[in-house]
């Protein structure tokens, strides 16, 4: 068995960055070269004259994709600060268009081991007592490796079987030099974006990433993490998760109970040891529901890898390095968003995901506000336990590309973890549907958020009283800044008259015409004269210049007519 994992591991292809030492020069020019290569094909990719046969939208839709999967490959190639990034942004369907989205979401970090020697060198440096020290066996063969360190399987000399997860060597060290690179590169994007990247905040999200793929090389934190989620599920039979061995931890060695189970995306090996699929995977979505809108503390990461099934049919979660934080403020404004949905009231939840963060506040949001009440209206006529959670997150994404929406982390990671536990979902049970088990959590929180003491009613007016006794009473105020603005000069009117915009129109067109005119008449004069005078060539020059002036206002006075046609 030994040798079949052996095989499985190292048959992977041998990255470079794997095997050299970390260079700052080398990182610098290999990253440069990646972004000088992405930045050229995606000018390359807006001008029509590189499409052979002319530019569709099918055509683009081929690049983009061919691109995406250019960049996962180059990303894999870049190595672990990369791949994680790439992992983060495959949850960002409101900054990439969706092929890009569904290339980096198969980004796997499956890579070469390191060896036994390195590992054991970390371990005696981490933890101060050599591995015979510490461990009655240790298999030097890892279990699995991953492109941040790897699990190798060992005994305590109590008798107990754990799991020790060794951080890669130097990755640190890695981390460091690139994201240093990186943050050159967010700085220069701020100051210089192109065009399809103006507006958005390159640096908070720069400063994003460092601050989660930082916690994911902390292994006290993950520790803190397991801890954590353990806590919150003590009352339930039906999640497991594995103990943590302080005495054998440090930031680099993590030591975990040893909890060997069936991983949840293998039916078969699940029908053979006779459970039941559907409820798994119903487990998958309420234990979810449950970190979500119980704890507010969820895991981040929930892809099959992660997950696994007990004998006895209970779920094991695995890694706790990615996990997200509701705050209690957070989860009121998620509420009120929840309200707005509920009520089909655009303007609420606009207003709302302002207050999250999700939404950036533009001067006119009207677009916005218009796609949002066009979502509402077209999912919210079903049954909510008809609704299907793909569908959802499809058309949120769809109303966020190329908006001012930038959503946090926290609520990406939500977002993913919703995809990823549905199509899991569907993978033990066709007919499973994460927003019918979701349905009595729905149901209890709008119950909880509508009832103030015995009377949800008198509850609901009460708020609605206070909203509009506060309102009035801030208005003189607002009134007061508004007209103070208006003396200073920073507030800014735009007023817009259709009228106004089409005798505007108009007259930018007759003074174009009146210039084509003006051409065609001083080369047909010059033809007639160069003519008359024998230089033939000459004249035709000009003959051809005053008809392709005649055709210029030809087009000019038809797209006015159009135009005209439209107002």
């Amino acid at each position: 068995m030994n040798s079949q994992r052996s095989t499985k591991v190292y048959a992977d292809k041998d990255y470079r960055w794997s095997r050299e030492k970390y260079s700052r020069p080398r990182r610098f020019l290999d990253i440069w070269s990646f972004i000088g290569g992405l930045f050229g094909s995606s000018w390359l990719n807006n001008k029509s004259w590189s499409y052979m046969g002319g530019v569709t939208e099918a055509k683009k839709a081929t690049r983009r994709r061919s691109q995406a999967a250019w960049i996962r490959e180059n990303l894999l190639e870049l190595g672990p600060t990369f791949i994680k990034v790439g992992q983060l942004f495959s949850t960002r369907a409101d900054l990439l268009p969706s092929e890009y989205v569904e290339e980096l979401a198969k980004l796997q970090d499956k890579v070469p081991a390191f060896s036994y020697e390195k590992a054991e060198l970390i371990i005696e440096q981490d933890l101060g007592k050599t591995v015979p020290e510490l461990y009655r066996s240790f298999d030097p063969i890892p279990l699995a490796a991953a492109s941040l360190g790897q699990v190798h399987r060992a005994q305590l000399h109590s008798g107990e079987e754990v799991v020790a997860k060794i951080q890669r060597p130097g990755l640190k060290q890695l981390f460091e030099i690139d994201l240093s690179i990186l943050k050159q590169i967010t700085r220069y994007f701020q100051d210089h974006p192109p065009d399809w990247a103006k507006g958005i905040e390159w640096v908070g999200i720069y400063e994003e990433c460092r601050k989660i793929l930082y916690e994911e090389i902390d292994y006290l934190s993950e520790g803190r993490n397991a801890d954590a989620f353990r806590r919150n599920f003590r009352a339930e039979d039906w999640v497991h998760v594995p103990r943590v061995y302080w005495r054998y931890t440090s930031p680099r060695v993590l030591t975990l109970e040893y909890a060997p189970g069936i991983k949840i995306s293998h039916n078969d090996a699940l029908d053979a040891a006779g459970l039941d699929r559907k409820v798994i995977a119903q487990l998958g979505a309420r234990a979810y529901l449950h970190q979500l809108l119980t704890d507010g503390f969820f895991h981040a990461d929930p892809h099959p890898g992660n997950l696994a099934v007990s004998p006895d049919g209970a779920l094991i979660f695995y890694d706790f390095g990615m996990m997200g934080r509701i705050q209690p403020v957070t989860r009121d404004k998620l509420m009120n968003t929840l309200f707005g949905i509920a009520q089909k009231d655009a303007e609420r939840v606009v207003d709302s995901l302002i207050e999250l963060g999700a939404l950036a506040p533009a001067e006119d949001l009207g677009p916005v506000r218009r796609s949002i009440q066009y979502m509402l209206d077209h999912f919210m006529d079903k049954p909510f336990e008809e609704q299907s959670v793909d569908v959802i997150i499809d058309d949120l994404y769809e109303v966020a590309y190329g908006r001012p929406f930038r959503f946090p982390a926290t609520f990406t990671f939500v977002m993913r973890a919703f995809s990823t536990l549905q199509s899991v979902g569907k993978g033990l049970d066709p007919d499973f549907n994460f927003m019918e088990v979701a349905k009595p959590f729905a149901i209890q929180i709008m119950a909880d958020g509508n009832s103030v003491g015995d009377n949800g009613l008198l509850g609901e007016l009460g708020r609605q009283a206070a909203q509009v006794s506060s309102t009035a009473l801030g208005l003189p105020r607002r009134i007061e800044d508004a007209l103070d603005k208006l003396e200073r000069g920073d507030l800014r009117i735009r007023v817009r008259s259709t009228e106004t915009d089409r005798v505007i129109r108009r007259l930018s067109g007759v003074n174009m015409g009146t210039n084509y005119t003006l051409l065609i008449c001083t080369f047909t004069l010059s033809a007639t004269i160069l003519f008359v005078s024998g230089a033939k060539w000459l004249a035709l020059i000009a003959i051809v210049a005053a008809v392709l002036g005649a055709i210029g206002l030809i087009r000019l006075l038809l797209r006015l007519d159009r135009i005209e046609r439209m107002m």
